[in-house]
């Protein structure tokens, strides 16, 4: 049991990943910009391919469910949506943030530091949380505006590690503080979803699909058309 289908489209990474029995059976990414509503489905059909699974076979569809991209949001959510009203499949959503911090802490081995995942927002903003090793919530999720000051009493009691598409354009205003700790190269994946996803599985905690939308943190506002990324 516990064969899940989880989707990330909360960034401009767009990545889809068949779990089952506790594993990973596939992860496939995709890094085409403005491309989700393209590429999704293919991603899928690629994925449950190489996992040697049906849609049928699915036990329920994982979706992150934000802060992040409004467009990409919309579009991973109502495809989770979609597979589970067709299907008659049960919904899990996993804060975006959550799973990245998730990631964080199985590839930042062992210690006390502290897990802040960050998500572009524009300009110097980033949706952003801190978590403890056991993914507990120590700041809670905001949209932020970096300066030099942020995270200061953090930073004073150990070192917070940083890390996600929001975090580069932080590290010249933070990474001088000797309890910093910047990941560069780091994405969000499907990957990370699963273990998360499984354990919700486990305790039946599923959503309303009449009524779950995505965790928008701030209100959409239509600006001018971009020519590359999903920046909204």
């Amino acid at each position: 049991m516990g064969s899940i289908l989880c989707l990330e489209t909360a960034s401009r990474i767009c990545s889809v990943a068949i779990g089952k029995d506790g594993g990973i059976l596939s992860c496939q990414d995709s890094e085409l910009e403005n491309a989700h509503s393209s590429r999704l489905t293919y991603l899928i059909e690629q994925a449950l391919h190489e996992a040697g699974v049906e849609l049928p076979g699915l036990d329920a569809i994982a979706v992150s469910m934000g802060p992040g991209s409004y467009t990409g949001l919309r579009i991973g959510v109502a495809a989770a949506k979609g597979f589970c009203y067709a299907l008659d499949k049960p919904l899990i959503a996993i804060p975006t943030l959550k799973s990245l911090a998730y990631r964080m802490r199985e590839q930042s081995g062992t210690g006390q530091a502290l897990l802040c995942p960050m998500l572009d927002a524009r300009r110097m903003e980033v949706y952003t949380a801190v978590y403890d090793r056991a993914l507990n919530e120590v700041c809670p999720v905001s949209a932020e505006i970096i300066t030099k000051d942020s995270f200061s009493n953090l930073l004073g009691s150990g070192k917070v590690i940083f890390a996600g598409e929001g975090a580069a354009k932080c590290k010249s205003l933070l990474g001088h503080h000797k309890n910093s700790v910047f990941v560069d190269d780091f994405r969000l994946s499907a990957g990370s979803l699963y273990p998360l996803a499984l354990e919700k599985f486990r305790l039946q905690a599923f959503e309303n699909l009449a009524y779950f939308e995505p965790y928008y943190l701030k209100d959409f506002v239509a600006g001018k058309p971009k020519v590359k990324g999903l920046k909204d």
